[in-house]
């Protein structure tokens, strides 16, 4: 009959935002999004995304008991990425460190350069084209330099639009996982349970999974551009 839910929450966009969401939809219409990767952090807590949980119980059923902790526990921040029909880690930043410019390139680095990029054929480098959003570690002047001297620069680094995050396919993969790890009102103990977990749920993801999310930008785009407004989220 019904069923509780939360009230979506999406970034304030004024004309500006629209029209640059907007002009980006054009720049990349006709990309081969297959070679693009699409990346993003996303922070895992020990108590779910909101800290608590709410649902139906039967008449007479007393409510599940929660663990009740400050900022939910503490939590763990990720960062993975998606291309085609591949997963690139998850791999976990580590504890107490906070992303600014330097430190978000040192991770780079360490995971996603020396783990994954390295192994690929110098056809696939000259093809890749890398994404990520604004956030101020990823768009300064030092990051943006340090990527150019790795050969990620110009046409190879995408152009992200502000106030968009629902326009990048992995927000979806964090949504899979999420439900996997916090099903049935699921809370952690420790830091290491949460990251194993969300370890566990990434492998379960299969290729056909990340593979319709990747195919979905086409969709997106049109669906960007067909609103005169400019995009406005889901």
């Amino acid at each position: 009959m019904a069923k509780v839910r939360k009230a979506e929450r999406r970034p304030p966009l004024n004309k500006t935002h629209k029209l640059k969401c907007q002009d980006w939809a054009k720049k990349y219409l006709k990309t081969d999004f297959s070679k693009v990767l699409w990346t993003d952090e996303m922070r895992v807590s020990l108590d779910g995304p909101d800290g608590w949980a709410r649902g139906w119980i039967g008449k007479g059923q007393r409510a599940p008991v929660r663990l009740r902790r400050q900022q939910g526990g503490g939590g763990v921040l990720v960062w993975a990425g998606i291309i085609k029909d591949e997963l690139v880690g998850p791999f976990r930043v580590e504890d107490g460190v906070k992303l600014n410019s330097q430190s978000y390139c040192q991770f780079l680095e360490d995971t996603f350069f020396k783990r994954w990029y390295r192994k690929k054929s110098a056809s696939f480098k000259k093809n890749m084209i890398f994404m990520q959003d604004n956030a101020p570690s990823h768009a300064s002047k030092y990051s943006t330099a340090w990527l150019a001297r790795k050969g990620i620069k110009e046409e190879k680094l995408m152009t992200w639009p502000p106030c968009s995050p629902d326009l990048n396919p992995i927000e979806n993969l964090w949504s899979i996982i999420k439900c996997e790890i916090y099903k049935e009102g699921k809370q952690y103990t420790s830091l290491n349970s949460v990251w194993e977990a969300v370890v566990a749920a990434a492998r379960n993801v299969d290729g056909e999974q990340i593979k319709t999310l990747t195919e979905s930008m086409d969709g997106r785009l049109l669906s960007v551009l067909a609103k005169k407004g400019g995009y406005i989220g889901r």
